[in-house]
C-alpha cells in the first residue's frame, strides 16, 4: 500500500500541504505577526489542524473501505448463483426470482458481492457499499472509510477557507500592478492554489452530504440505470431511503456492517 503510484500521491499531498503552510508563515500573514508578537494560540491551532487533517488523510487513504474477503455465509443463498457470462458486473441480476434471496459472484474476484458492492479495477477488490475509487487518496470510499472520508474533507475545507483568509493577510500594497504581481507572486500563486482546491473541496463535500441524506451512492447516483437492484425501481424511487435524518443518523452514528438485502425488501419494493 505504500509502493509505486499510492506513495507518490500521498508523498505530493503531503509535501504540498506543508509546503503552503511554511510559505503562509514566511510571508507576512497575520499567522506571522501573531508569531512574532508571542500571540501563539491561532498559530498553534492552524498548524494542529493541518495536522489533524494530514492524519485523517492518511486514515482515510490506508483503512479498509469494506473489501470482500470471503462469501458471506450470513445470508441464505439459491443454488443458482447469477455469475452469468457475457453480463458486465452491474447487469448481473440481484434480484431474486423467488423468496431464496439471489446474490450474485463476481467475475474478477469469484466472491459473492453483498447488495450495493462493487468490484474496483485498481485496488482489485469488491467494496461494500461502494462509492467511488479516489485518485487523490489512492484508495476506494466504501462501507468503513465513507464516513471518515466526509470528516477529511469537512477539515480540509475549514483548513484551506483559513489558510486563504491567512494568504490574504499576507499581500503587501505597491504603486503599480507590476510591482504588486513582483513582491506577492509567491503568495499569490498559493493563494490560487487554496482557491481552487477549496472550491473542489467544497463541490466535494457539499456533494457527497446531498447523497448520504438520499442513502445513496457516486456509483449508484450515476449508473442507476445499469445498475440491476435499481433499475427496477421507479426514477424517483430509493429504496434505501428512510428519510434525511434517518439517513443521517445511519451514516454518521451506526456502525458496523449493514445487511442491505434486508433493508431493501423490508421496503417492499415493488421489483
Amino acid at each position: 500500500r505504500f509502493s509505486g503510484p499510492r506513495f507518490l500521491v500521498r508523498t505530493a499531498h503531503v509535501i504540498l500541504t506543508w509546503v503552503i503552510t511554511l510559505i503562509l508563515f514566511l510571508h507576512d500573514t497575520d499567522l506571522r505577526k501573531q508569531e512574532e508578537t508571542g500571540e501563539l494560540l491561532v498559530p498553534v491551532l492552524f498548524v494542529l489542524l493541518v495536522l489533524v487533517s494530514v492524519l485523517l488523510y492518511f486514515a482515510v487513504s490506508l483503512m479498509d473501505p469494506g473489501f470482500v474477503l470471503s462469501d458471506d455465509c450470513d445470508l441464505q443463498v439459491s443454488s443458482a448463483e447469477s455469475f452469468t457470462l457475457g453480463l458486465t458486473e452491474e447487469q448481473q441480476d440481484m434480484i431474486p426470482q423467488t423468496k431464496t434471496l439471489r446474490l450474485r459472484r463476481c467475475g474478477h474476484c469469484l466472491l459473492q458481492q453483498p447488495m450495493r458492492s462493487k468490484h474496483c479495477q485498481t485496488c482489485q477488490h469488491c467494496v461494500r457499499r461502494y462509492d467511488h475509487h479516489c485518485p487523490w487518496i489512492e484508495n476506494c470510499v466504501g462501507e468503513r472509510n465513507h464516513r471518515w472520508f466526509v470528516l477529511y474533507l469537512a477539515v480540509q475545507l475549514v483548513v484551506l477557507l483559513w489558510g486563504l483568509h491567512m494568504a490574504w493577510s499576507g499581500f503587501t500594497h505597491a504603486p503599480t500592478w507590476q510591482l504588486w504581481l513582483k513582491t506577492n507572486s509567491v503568495l499569490l500563486a498559493t493563494a490560487t492554489v487554496v482557491a481552487v482546491l477549496s472550491l473542489t473541496v467544497l463541490l466535494l463535500l457539499g456533494s457527497h452530504l446531498y447523497l448520504v441524506s438520499l442513502n445513496t451512492t457516486t456509483w449508484e447516483f450515476m449508473s442507476r440505470h445499469r445498475i440491476s437492484y435499481l433499475k427496477h425501481c421507479g426514477a424517483d424511487e430509493n429504496p434505501f431511503d428512510r428519510g434525511t435524518l434517518r439517513n443521517l443518523w445511519g451514516f454518521f452514528c451506526v456502525w458496523g456492517t449493514v445487511v442491505w438485502e434486508q433493508v431493501y425488501f423490508r421496503q417492499e419494493t415493488n421489483i
